[in-house]
């Protein structure tokens, strides 16, 4: 094997880790943006100000939401070449069986810049608020698959017929999960600038919703765990799982008592993207395990 080869193999770790911590991180800044009221900082797209593309303004307050968005922005192209890396690190080191997943976080990226515009010239219309977060959330699944396999490829597990019902079950729970909590948004106060449009839905039903299927993919964990078929594997990262859910949903209910102060909806952001991370990591070790290192 090539000196390349090996360097690039060298580098996979650390640049899948980077590029998952990145696509985790840009959610949590993105709600940043939407919880400062910066969400029309930069009020046009692919520039930021009519003429500019960076922001220009007269007015310290414009100029600190300018900003705050324009950084966001520019995160982007750090997650670019992150992602640039990574496919070139895949190519170079021979592993076939990852360029979907690396090219297709390089794409998925420039989809991602497609619908941050349309929710930009679309005043920050809930439902593109939320294809931008969901979109964001399929990435940082096919991020956490490259991670997870970046060592050697991974081959299809035969599991038990009960473990893969489970799986699909609470993967597609997980899901859902995360859908209801961006109708919540959509519907709640941070809508990321005071003209914004929001959903025609009460935030009390939104809510309800939500912590019902949240409370259902608890007691789905929990039968989960017990089942006698399921891997200590994925047992280990079901108990991962549920200690992330039980603290996502206790912030969760802090912050709806308290009627939505920014830092606990901020810290409720960051803890959807672990949990979900969880979610596909328990997929993940029932639908496919790692080969044994060969050589």
């Amino acid at each position: 094997m090539s000196s390349s080869a090996n360097l690039a193999k060298r580098i996979l770790s650390p640049a899948t880790g980077f590029l998952l911590f990145l696509q985790a991180a840009i959610v949590v800044t993105g709600g940043a943006v939407r919880l400062t009221g910066s969400g029309l900082g930069c009020p046009t797209w692919p520039e930021c100000t009519p003429g500019s593309y960076v922001p220009v303004t007269g007015q310290v307050e414009g100029a600190i939401h300018s900003w705050i968005e324009f950084s966001n922005r520019l995160l982007t192209f750090v997650l670019v070449i992150a992602a640039l890396i990574t496919v070139i690190a895949v190519v170079r080191a021979g592993r076939k069986d990852l360029r979907v997943l690396a090219i297709g976080q390089f794409l998925g990226i420039f989809g991602q810049g497609v619908l941050g515009g349309i929710t930009v010239l679309t005043h920050l219309n809930p439902l593109s608020v939320a294809s931008h977060f969901l979109l964001s959330t399929v990435l940082i699944a096919a991020a956490t698959s490259l991670y997870s396999r970046r060592h050697v490829p991974a081959k299809k597990k035969f599991s038990p017929l009960r473990p893969d019902i489970f799986s699909r079950a609470h993967v597609a729970l997980s899901g859902l999960v995360v859908i209801l909590g961006t109708l919540v948004t959509g519907a709640g106060p941070h809508a990321g600038d005071v003209s914004a449009p929001r959903l025609h839905l009460r935030i009390q039903s939104a809510a309800l919703m939500h912590g019902v299927a949240v409370a259902l993919l608890l007691i789905l964990t929990i039968a989960f765990f017990i089942s006698k078929q399921t891997s200590t594997t994925t047992k280990k990262y079901l108990v991962t799982f549920l200690l992330l859910t039980l603290a996502q949903g206790a912030i969760g209910l802090v912050q709806y008592f308290q009627g939505v102060p920014e830092l606990l909806v901020a810290a409720h952001l960051t803890g959807s993207a672990l949990v979900w991370i969880g979610a596909w990591r328990v997929w993940l070790s029932v639908q496919r395990e790692e080969m044994e290192p060969t050589g």
